[in-house]
């Protein structure tokens, strides 16, 4: 097996450039004379660039360049009358990657008609220190990321569409408003133990309780509880919107009987905790709306096929979305866990190989939390995952490697499912889910207006392969006709279920037991 695994790498083709940076050919096709580069160093209000033709012969001298649109347009027509005085048939501009500052930069440059591409720092610094070893300035930076793009090393990077943009975006705000939500809760629960102590111990999880919340905040002391009584917390309840039940009012004035003194001073902790919770819950009904919204982005990839698997939720296939982007990046799987980093490094000199060390440190790290995110998901709540798992963890597997391993075997799946558009059989769904109908259970717990959710559903239908539309639409069938024997209340998705069916091709006929009126 293993000579078998080594001649099949045997046999790949091998690069010498990047497959992504190769220019040989453009070079060849108009010669290298006649083939400019221009090299961009970028910081936050200024850049510096310089033109150059392959040989490295300079044709524009380092010139500073403010990000301004006048400054902009006028370094495009000075790269435009160069090209002409020389002449110049061919250029690319390569762009030293910094965070978000060159894309300004590359707006401009792409908007003028010329191919864009990037330059890792890394790649930079290392084509720079060869010639000028002890010395780092602005024009010795250009001067690398010349020779790195000459090398193959300026990639182009493929410009996803809006809805792939959008995902990715508000996916890292939520994940970014999650952790700042994550540190409030400890704040709240260190300022709450100094003014109720062994209050949040009453209850399983405390913010699972906002009646319990508005009390501590309200009171913020175990003596203001007891003065108020049962009348009085219930009173304060109500006055707040919020719904309480009576064992739960019972549990705070049980713990308020034998609970200590509050350390001082009291009222100043009790506005500090009242803010601290004011706080939590903006960024709680933040998070809410950014989850409807990546379900409405979701809805229009073909990603929306990997929620029948077990395990995965609609902001976890969200979050991936927007990281890995189109599939159509993608050769095959294992093109995603490169890019994720999720392979062993390699060294080997002469007869020294040590082919499995540790993961690859130079990855795009959100893609990879993103599936390793989602491993843990499936290992936790998937059968089969959860027996792999167990079955590797007696074999004596380090967990992270079983993360790792596990990881790889989804990404094959997902590439097949979301690539080929297609839901087919898989041992990790033996009790597929229905994709519309965790989808309508997702909306209904996230209170998403009816007017969204009327766009979603069928927009959704369209991301289906049409085997798998009698299958879909035997949940929706069951929630709608349990809708529909529930006589109080409005009941808005009733009447938009009716539409999903039609989409699926179900036609329904009004059941002669129903009520006329």
């Amino acid at each position: 097996m293993a000579t078998a695994a080594r001649s099949r790498k045997s046999s790949r083709a091998f690069f010498v450039h990047k497959p992504q940076g190769q220019i040989n050919h453009r070079v060849q096709s108009v010669g290298p004379e006649h083939f400019g580069i221009v090299s961009v160093d970028c910081a936050k209000m200024r850049s510096k660039f310089f033109l150059c033709d392959f040989f490295g012969n300079v044709l524009i001298r380092p010139t500073v360049l403010p990000h301004t649109q006048a400054d902009l347009q006028a370094a495009v027509t000075l790269v435009r009358q160069t090209m002409q005085e020389h002449p110049l048939h061919d250029l690319i501009v390569a762009i030293e990657r910094t965070g978000t500052y060159h894309r300004p930069v590359q707006d401009a440059f792409r908007n003028a008609g010329w191919e864009t591409r990037l330059v890792h720092p890394f790649a930079s610094r290392q084509f720079r220190q060869p010639a000028d070893p002890a010395n780092k300035t602005d024009d010795t930076d250009l001067a690398g990321i010349f020779r790195a793009t000459v090398n193959g090393f300026g990639l182009l990077e493929p410009v996803w569409p809006d809805d792939y943009q959008q995902l990715q975006l508000f996916a890292r705000h939520r994940r970014d408003l999650v952790r700042k939500q994550a540190k409030l809760r400890c704040q709240i629960r260190a300022h709450l133990h100094s003014l109720m102590p062994g209050f949040a111990d009453c209850f399983e999880d405390l913010f699972d309780y906002p009646a319990a919340l508005a009390i501590a905040c309200g009171t913020g002391s175990a003596q203001a509880v007891r003065d108020l009584a049962l009348p009085g917390l219930r009173q304060f309840v109500g006055q707040s919107g919020l719904h309480c039940q009576q064992s739960t009012l019972n549990k705070i004035l049980a713990w308020a009987q034998t609970a200590v003194a509050p350390t001082p001073p009291v009222e100043p902790r009790r506005q500090i905790l009242a803010n601290l919770e004011d706080d939590r819950h903006a960024k709680n009904q933040q998070i809410l709306g950014l989850e409807q919204r990546l379900a409405h982005l979701l809805v229009r990839t073909p990603y929306l096929l990997l929620l029948a698997i077990p395990g995965l939720n609609v902001v976890s296939v969200a979050e991936l979305t927007g990281e890995l982007g189109p599939i159509t990046g993608y050769a095959n799987a294992n093109h995603i866990t490169g890019r994720a980093g999720l392979r062993p490094s390699r060294y080997q000199s002469d007869t020294v190989d040590r082919a499995s060390g540790p993961l690859r440190r130079c990855s795009n790290r959100r893609l990879r939390n993103a599936l390793i995110q989602i491993a843990d998901n499936l290992i936790n709540c998937n059968h089969h995952f959860h027996v792999q798992a167990l079955a590797l963890k007696q074999r004596g597997k380090d967990p992270r490697w079983i993360r790792v391993k596990l990881t790889k075997t989804f990404t094959r799946l997902a590439f097949a499912m979301v690539a080929g558009r297609s839901l087919f059989r898989h041992a990790c769904c033996q009790e597929r889910h229905y994709i519309l109908d965790k989808l309508v259970e997702f909306h209904r717990r996230c209170d998403t207006p009816m007017s969204l959710m009327m766009h979603d559903l069928p927009m959704a239908v369209g991301q289906l392969p049409r085997s798998s539309f009698a299958e879909e639409a035997k949940p929706l069938h069951e929630r709608l006709e349990q809708l529909r024997k529930r006589k109080r209340g409005p009941q808005p998705l009733a009447d938009i279920l009716p539409i999903v069916l039609a989409r699926l091709g179900i036609h329904l006929v009004p059941s002669e037991e129903q009520d006329p009126s």
